[in-house]
């Protein structure tokens, strides 16, 4: 398919090159660049066919660049005045002129440099010394994009003293905008100082808020100072429609202002565009808004494209689309009373196109009937924690509502909703906006609830404090962090280390196995403290007091499965290393009883077949309970005494009396020896004949006191570790020793 495209897209440019070199008609060459984008757009659906047009522009300035130089200044010069002046009739900029350029910051600095030229006279001759009998100044936002300032003082050269930033409302007006009293203040302020106001830069539509300066204010002042009013943001995309808010409306009379088509419709690898006034083309040639090369023109190809294929109908309905699904999405979260705990910062002015909002704890408390108290300190960083949260949730559940997550100076951290900058890339519809919604609902009654108990696990972790440890971690968005503490206080800083981290290892993975919705995890990969399990978010109806008791006993469980194991481990490296030492002494003692001459191989082999031999090897067999090595000698007076203590085979402990047999080899003596002793069922050692009934004492071929010498000599030759009546069921040692 990618090769029948290719060849595709090859006949159509072709047929293209060879319309433009024939110097046919200005229609016709468009037609042919039409036919070429519908060549590949029923492969490339996902893109757009305004985004394949854009795309062919690159490809056909390439094809377009090698034409002879008389050629290629004319159809160049046209792409470029055209294209000026659709986008100064599209967004309301009489009479100017048009800078395309790759970084969007790029126009601003060529302004800068025209301001520069025009301001300074002597400039052009003497250079930088001319900027130190007058230092300039340039005025930004404190709203403004981060580095933006900086950037400029980089490129022109010029000092950071040069760069002035103006602080925005506290008092009247949005805390977003700039205070125009201040700024008028800080002017006379440099005027007086024998400094040049040289530039303002205002915003029509701020990075994080989507704010709009008072430009008719900000013009009027800069008309005073003969300063220069450059004018960016993502509001002016709203002059093309036809009802424009005033205060957007007042960007057209600014000195210049920065566009980028490309994110507003959709189109991929798009130039930005800086729209200006000047009179003196000499000037801006020096600054380097205009070029004398005509390949620097094709930069607008792709622009040119797209505008010819959307048309100025289908640029409005972009950006209408855009500006309507705002409207839908801030009305639905202004209206909904479980919404209480969410700040919506909406600019006032109608038609604004960005949604800010927020979880806040204002009500969340008194809904969830937790407690937030001890959050006060702290409660700035959990909340833009919970914010964060909540933004990347809502990205990854609604993909193509393109919210993302802006940090604010005063607000902290908001979920932003600009359809503008990311509707016409994702496609997004009414009906993602109604799912983003939707989701919203049912985030926010656990995020509630998550917020209200944290305090609450807190305090259930303390009163743990044996076992857990809590840790204070602002910033996880969930209930809260805790560890498991080891009990064992004999080890060393680093085997106590290790074994924190297996246990607490072991603890998560079991968590994580339960049946429930609370997600466990490691949390962050960075600034956390090793071993701790983070615990997401839960909703109201968890009991956080079972929740910490099933962490405790887990842990507790685990601790003590780990040291029955190295108790274990260590018997059993015992119970080798005797069984090492046996063998060794077995083969000695094998040795001294055949002689030298029957271990060697064919002599060894004839005596034995002369004179054959009796092996004396005794069988051993390794009791991993208790914890000894038993010779078969050793293993029949074991079972003996299993069967003298009353212990029968694969039975547990304390077993009712039913299930002794009812025939037995050893009498009934006195009530206290009874009590003592146990039948020994007749399969092992039936009776030469049965009991009379009149006489108990006639049947058995055993006396008390016999039963007990016996007992004292198995247990003179078998030493266990633990008493018969504290060790695990002699049954079943009895079948890992056979086994």
């Amino acid at each position: 398919m990618v090769d029948s495209t290719l060849v595709q897209v090859g006949k159509n440019l072709s047929e293209a090159m060879k319309i433009l070199e024939d110097g046919q008609s200005y229609a016709l060459s468009v037609q042919c660049m039409v036919k070429l984008l519908f060549g590949v757009s029923s492969r490339m659906q996902n893109v757009g066919e305004q985004g394949h047009m854009a795309l062919l522009g690159h490809s056909l300035a390439a094809y377009i660049s090698v034409l002879d130089r008389e050629r290629l200044r004319k159809l160049t010069t046209r792409i470029l005045s055209d294209t000026t002046l659709w986008l100064c009739r599209l967004f309301r900029y009489e009479n100017g002129s048009a800078y395309f350029h790759e970084d969007n910051r790029d126009g601003l600095v060529k302004v800068c440099r025209l301001i520069i030229n025009a301001r300074y006279e002597e400039y052009a001759s003497e250079g930088y010394s001319v900027l130190s009998f007058k230092q300039p100044i340039i005025y930004q936002s404190a709203s403004c994009r981060p580095g933006l300032g900086q950037h400029l003082c980089s490129q022109l050269g010029l000092p950071l003293s040069s760069l002035c930033t103006v602080p925005c409302n506290t008092i009247f007006g949005s805390q977003h905008q700039m205070d125009v009293a201040l700024l008028d203040k800080l002017i006379k302020e440099d005027v007086e100082a024998g400094k040049l106001p040289l530039l303002l830069i205002a915003n029509a539509g701020t990075p994080g808020a989507g704010h709009t300066d008072k430009l008719g204010r900000l013009k009027d002042l800069c008309d005073q100072y003969k300063m220069w009013l450059h004018v960016e943001g993502v509001n002016l995309a709203t002059l093309a429609l036809g009802q424009v808010t005033s205060a957007v409306m007042a960007a057209t009379r600014s000195d210049s202002m920065t566009l980028t088509p490309g994110q507003w419709l959709g189109l991929p690898a798009v130039t930005a565009v800086t729209l200006y006034r000047h009179e003196d083309p000499a000037l801006s040639l020096a600054a380097g808004l205009t070029s004398s090369q005509p390949v620097e023109k094709l930069r607008a190809l792709p622009l040119w494209l797209s505008l010819q294929y959307l048309g100025h109908n289908g640029i409005v309905q972009k950006i209408k689309h855009a500006a309507a699904l705002v409207s839908i999405t801030s009305l639905p979260l202004n209206h909904r009373p479980s919404l209480l705990h969410f700040c919506l910062c909406v600019e006032d002015e109608l038609n604004s196109p960005v949604v800010l909002f927020k979880f806040s704890q204002e009500m969340s408390a008194a809904s969830s009937g937790g407690s937030v108290e001890g959050y006060c300190a702290g409660e700035k960083e959990v909340l833009d924690a919970f914010n964060r949260w909540l933004g990347e949730q809502l990205a990854q559940l609604v993909p193509t509502s393109g919210v993302d997550v802006v940090e604010l100076e005063d607000e902290g951290t908001c979920v932003r909703f600009s359809p503008l900058l990311t509707a016409a890339v994702l496609g997004t519809q009414h009906k993602d906006v109604e799912d983003l919604v939707e989701k919203l609902m049912e985030l926010v009654p656990v995020m509630s609830s998550t917020m209200c108990l944290r305090q609450d696990f807190r305090e259930e972790t303390h009163r743990h404090a044996a076992t857990l440890r809590y840790m204070e971690e602002l910033s996880w968005p969930g209930l809260g962090a805790v560890r498991y503490e080891p009990q064992a206080e004999e080890m060393d800083e680093s085997r106590r280390k290790q074994e924190l981290e297996k246990i607490n290892t072991e603890l998560l993975k079991k968590l994580q196995e339960l049946d429930t919705d609370i997600v466990f995890s490691t949390g962050p990969e960075f600034g956390t403290e090793e071993g701790f399990i983070f615990i997401g978010m839960v909703t109201e109806d968890v009991d956080v007091s079972e929740l910490v008791d099933t962490i405790a006993a887990l842990g507790r469980d685990i601790e003590e499965s780990g040291r029955l194991l190295e108790n274990m481990t260590e018997v059993v490296r015992k119970g080798i290393l005797e069984a090492e030492l046996q063998l060794q002494k077995a083969n000695e003692e094998k040795l001294m009883e055949e002689g030298m001459l029957r271990q060697l191989p064919l002599v060894g082999s004839v005596l034995n077949w002369f004179s054959p031999v009796q092996s004396s090897i005794k069988g051993r067999t390794f009791n991993l309970a208790a914890g000894i090595v038993l010779t078969n000698t050793h293993l029949v007076h074991f079972l003996s005494l299993c069967f003298l203590t009353g212990q029968r085979l694969f039975q547990r402990p304390g077993a009712s009396s039913d299930s002794f047999s009812e025939t037995s080899s050893i009498g009934q003596a006195d009530e206290t020896t009874r009590e003592e002793s146990v039948t020994v069922s007749s399969s092992i050692h039936p009776p030469p004949t049965p009991p009379a009934p009149e006489d108990s004492h006639t049947g058995s071929d055993v006396s008390p006191q016999e039963v007990q010498e016996s007992s004292e000599q198995v247990q003179a030759q078998v030493e266990t570790e633990e008493a018969s009546e504290e060790r695990p069921s002699e049954d079943q040692e009895v079948e890992q020793s056979f086994r």
